[in-house]
């Protein structure tokens, strides 16, 4: 931020106004910064302004109770990544392609966090930046989370530990994850005509936690709220493990890595392996190595191109065409 009131530096204020080239020099220079620095100012807040923040519902998420504790947002030195926590409103948060650029594919963006936090920037805002450049209007879901003190992440660590115990907060959280995407889905189909978009080309990816979100939704949809395709990267869950194909269940998109140290490589296999049993479309890449939510993240890795890939991807279903 620049002050609100500037001060010039004292060689100009030691210099008569018309002492000579000089200063007329200086305050030739100094206009141009001020310039600049006010359309730096001007592109931020427009910035600000294309990301529109949507409630996903007009009250009290159905199935909760009206909670007073404040959703958190916060960097974690566990994770090394900004994260947010204790959401009780679930919310859409808009990332629009250019006007030239837009393609007519929407997506709903679930970040992980083991139900107790999400990974906001490397596994939902990234994605949508990356996916808007393509053309694709980005929705990222904020879903409901567990009740957490100042840190969640340092609690997940602590309760990953005991399956027993994480099972049992699980149990609870993982159905109105679930109903947060599907009516994310159905919201984004419903009100399509807004942002320039077709009903039937929005989909929906999702990481980890979100990932077992975007494979819930993949099971349960209704006929309002069909995902044109779903990408679960590096789910988590059981959810879906009894659970039966759809007979419309769209095309599926996997990502993850062997040495995922969490192990839900089989929970990616057995998704594949549903697909592709029920004669549905599927593509999976498992990587050697990239561990448990590589993301956006940097890693000089092939799963630095995950991303590349889900657009090849998306583009070969022709999502990526106007």
């Amino acid at each position: 931020m620049y002050p609100s009131t500037f001060q010039a530096p004292s060689h100009i204020a030691a210099v008569p106004t018309l002492a000579g080239p000089r200063s007329l020099l200086d305050y030739a220079a100094m206009k141009t910064f001020v310039i600049r620095a006010l359309c730096i100012l001007a592109f931020l807040a427009a910035l600000g302004a294309a990301q529109d923040v949507i409630p996903l519902y007009p009250g009290t998420a159905p199935g909760s109770t009206k909670e007073n504790y404040p959703e958190n947002e916060y960097f974690s030195k566990i994770w090394s990544t900004e994260v947010v926590a204790n959401v009780t409103k679930p919310s859409l948060t808009v990332f629009k392609p250019s006007p030239e650029l837009r393609n007519g594919t929407a997506v709903v963006v679930c970040p992980g966090g083991g139900f107790m936090a999400l990974s906001i920037t490397s596994e939902g805002n990234d994605v949508a930046k990356y996916l808007a450049a393509r053309g694709v209007t980005a929705f990222v879901l904020k879903y409901r989370l567990a009740h957490t003190g100042v840190d969640a992440t340092q609690e997940f660590t602590a309760l990953i530990g005991d399956h027993q115990k994480f099972r049992e907060m699980a149990a609870k959280i993982v159905p109105l994850a679930i109903a947060d995407g599907l009516a994310a889905v159905t919201y984004v189909r419903q009100h399509a005509s807004e942002w320039g978009v077709a009903p039937d080309r929005v989909g929906i990816i999702g990481f980890s936690a979100g990932g077992a979100v975007t494979a819930g939704v993949a099971f349960r949809y209704q006929p309002e709220g069909r995902p044109a395709f779903v990408a679960p990267i590096y789910a988590g869950g059981e959810s879906f493990k009894d659970a039966s194909v759809p007979a419309d269940a769209p095309p599926m998109f996997i990502a993850a890595a062997t040495d995922d140290q969490l192990g839900l490589v089989p929970a990616s296999l057995a998704l594949y392996e549903k697909w592709t049993s029920a004669h549905k479309s599927a593509e999976m890449h498992i990587y050697a190595k990239g561990g448990h939510g590589f993301g956006m993240r940097a890693h000089n890795l092939p799963t630095d191109h995950w991303i590349d890939r889900f657009a090849d991807w998306l583009e070969f279903q022709g999502w990526l065409k106007k």
